[in-house]
């Protein structure tokens, strides 16, 4: 039990090695809904490498957090961001927005589909997390 939890602490360690760079890239808002003034804290993107990767970092807020950790809460009126998200040039946020836009099946994430353009690489990247939004 000791070596889980010293793992996951090693783990959280490193990450929190990337917080400035976060702070600076992502203008110290969420990198999902652009919320200001609130904490802050370091997402993997999945799948979670091995070690962590800062490309696989991303900062955003409690709110979008909490939604993403339980997908039956999600208010999709909050992740009407997506609509701009998805566009983002950090592939780390783009590829989590098209995943989580795939989840929702309101009119706006409709016409935001209608109108994507990703790389294939982000594309599949979005592919590998659907179920794990779900």
């Amino acid at each position: 039990m000791a070596k889980g939890r010293d793992a996951h602490q090693a783990r959280v360690n490193e990450l929190n090695l990337f917080g400035k760079d976060l702070a600076r890239r992502s203008g110290r808002k969420c990198e999902l809904c652009e919320s200001q003034g609130v904490a802050l804290k370091i997402f993997e993107v999945p799948p979670v490498p091995k070690s962590p990767d800062f490309d696989h970092c991303i900062f955003i807020c409690d709110v979008c957090h909490e939604q993403i950790q339980s997908p039956k809460q999600r208010d999709s009126d909050h992740w009407r961001c997506l609509a701009q998200t998805v566009w983002s040039d950090i592939d780390a946020v783009k590829a989590l927005s098209i995943a989580l836009l795939n989840t929702f099946t309101t009119d706006w994430a409709q016409d935001t589909r209608e109108i994507l353009f990703a790389e294939p690489n982000i594309s599949e990247w979005a592919d590998t997390m659907q179920e794990e939004l779900r």
